[in-house]
């Protein structure tokens, strides 16, 4: 049965929505002070940033029963907001111990502070990929880090002619790899599940991808969360129709806590049916 999956994106140590293809990260030399210096310049659209924190959001999914929720951390580590960030994602963890799985910067060596902290899974992405490819070694250390049971792939993508590339570093970098049920059966092995942002349409609400619903669905040997474009009940009734109910979904815009017209209750209701 398709579940309704929660999120909590957090950049600059504020809940937001944001355009995903936006979230750009360049160094720039200045001057500040009369001293030269390297800075990390973040230029994103946003769709939404919160007054509530983190952990509000936690205790309103914990209330509400629904688990298998991200958070993600949207500030690459080294930046200037990435320790305000990095402390709204604990805050929620320890909020809902056991609900939320958490992902962004995550390796072998920080994983064990978010599972302590009370994350259910570490999602991962950019740490698995080398030189546009898996990297199975560092795959199987992080597998090992953590066990595959706590472990989930961010395969998120880009449509191009030969399918969906998985996108790393904050969807900015294109590798080799295309999702499809050969690369899904290859991963299975190290994780418990996946999850797949529409990279070109996420954030965007005009939409889902429907081609890669329905391959998900055809697929559908593990649980699967897909994100990106569901602005109404008919994009949800149609990723339901397509990923054949096997394919959990993420909303993040189109609702109305983060300022959409989608009625939250009515979404959790509607997925559970």
């Amino acid at each position: 049965m398709m579940e309704f999956r929660p999120c909590i994106d957090i950049h600059d140590g504020k809940v937001k929505q944001i355009v995903g293809g936006s979230l750009k990260e360049q160094n720039r030399t200045g001057i500040d002070d009369g001293i030269q210096t390297d800075k990390i310049i973040s230029n994103v659209q946003e769709n939404f940033v919160s007054e509530q924190d983190a952990a509000f959001y936690a205790e309103f999914y914990k209330n509400r029963g629904l688990k298998g929720g991200h958070i993600i951390l949207l500030n690459a580590a080294g930046t200037a907001a990435y320790e305000d960030t990095k402390k709204q994602a604990l805050a929620a963890l320890r909020a809902y111990p056991g609900g939320l799985q958490v992902g962004g910067g995550i390796n072998p060596e920080n994983a064990g502070e978010y599972l302590a902290a009370g994350a259910s899974h570490v999602i991962v992405t950019s740490y698995v990929f080398k030189d546009g490819k898996i990297d199975y070694d560092r795959l199987s250390a992080m597998k090992e880090a953590v066990g595959a049971k706590h472990l989930v792939l961010d395969m998120s993508c880009k449509k191009k002619s030969d399918g969906y590339r998985v996108v790393t570093d904050r969807w900015q970098k294109e590798t080799e790899e295309v999702v499809n049920e050969v690369l899904l059966d290859t991963l299975s092995d190290y994780c418990d599940e996946f999850l797949i942002h529409a990279v070109d349409v996420e954030g965007k609400a005009n939409g889902i991808e429907k081609e890669l619903v329905a391959l998900l669905g055809n697929w559908g040997k593990k649980p699967v969360t897909y994100a990106g474009g569901v602005h109404d009940f008919a994009d949800l009734e149609l990723l339901q129709k397509l990923g054949k109910g096997k394919v959990h979904v993420t909303i993040g815009s189109a609702l109305d806590i983060f300022g959409g017209n989608m009625d939250f209750e009515e979404v959790v209701r509607t997925c559970g049916k």
